[in-house]
């Protein structure tokens, strides 16, 4: 059978590294508020407000849990074809939670519309692999930069191999998170596309660069961030690691995976109220 060539671009011209040649300052001709007005007219939705704090919850266990125990009701303002958004109350405050966004290009996908639906922080509970053999697992490493080993930071910022996130906001997350009972650290992440082609010289050079765990998101949001001018702060939630002989994906209870939430939730609350607030 005779294939015909459909394409008239001639390979030659094209850039060597299409991946690396984004025009990251030019404006998109489909934006988060085109999608949002049609879910809103398809599902007549009237144009309400959000929670201020949105949470990504990526493995989306917890959210399950705190709809089961009746903690957590969905939010009819969210106007988004592919997610639910779930409130939950901390302390009198109303907090988004949104699950199963995993990996870098549907986190970024939902976290632009979260910005456009008027969310001012926007944080990322993630499991993550440890590569900094000295962390115990379980474990936590609030984000502060993550290598980018994954697509769609460079839609968003030009190529290099780092993403800083954002410091104070880090800050909060860690100064909450230490008054729980599991070890807290701060550090970067790696962040990658592909978690089956992980191998053990990319563990071992990620591990000797102070690199602290390995997950999907952080360098895709912290890109988003950067590029948009949002507030966003990620949690790893390190459960499991090639040479851990213990539990394999240890949480711990959903008890205290709920404490490690509500706390993101204070420290976005406490970023937000504070001064020199980039939100």
């Amino acid at each position: 059978m005779n294939v015909k060539r459909t394409d008239s671009v001639d390979p030659m011209k094209q850039p060597s590294l299409i991946l690396l040649d984004h025009p990251t300052t030019a404006p998109s001709v489909f934006t988060p508020e085109v999608l949002l007005t049609a879910v809103r007219a398809e599902r007549g939705l009237s144009v309400d407000s959000i929670p201020e704090v949105c949470v990504l919850d990526f493995d989306g266990d917890l959210t399950d849990a705190l709809v089961a125990e009746g903690s957590a009701s969905i939010c009819g303002a969210w106007a988004c074809f592919h997610t639910t958004m779930f409130s939950i109350d901390v302390e009198g405050v109303p907090f988004g939670l949104i699950p199963r966004t995993i990996g870098g290009p549907y986190a970024v996908l939902v976290a632009e519309q979260l910005l456009a639906s008027g969310a001012k922080i926007i944080l990322g509970l993630t499991s993550a692999g440890r590569v900094n053999p000295d962390l115990s697992i379980p474990g936590i490493v609030v984000a502060t930069a993550a290598i980018r080993d994954e697509g769609t930071s460079y839609h968003y910022l030009p190529a290099g191999n780092l993403v800083s996130g954002e410091v104070r906001l880090a800050n909060f997350l860690a100064e909450e998170l230490r008054e729980l009972a599991l070890p807290v650290t701060t550090g970067t992440l790696w962040t990658t596309d592909a978690p089956y082609r992980e191998t053990e010289e990319q563990l071992a050079l990620h591990a000797s660069n102070a690199v602290s765990a390995v997950e999907m998101q952080a360098a895709s949001l912290f890109a988003f961030a950067l590029a948009r001018s949002a507030a966003v702060g990620i949690v790893a939630h390190v459960t499991n690691a090639v040479d851990h002989k213990g539990q394999p994906f240890d949480k711990g209870t959903d008890v205290a995976s709920e404490l490690i939430l509500r706390a993101m939730c204070r420290a976005g609350r406490k970023y937000l109220a504070s001064p020199n607030c980039s939100s």
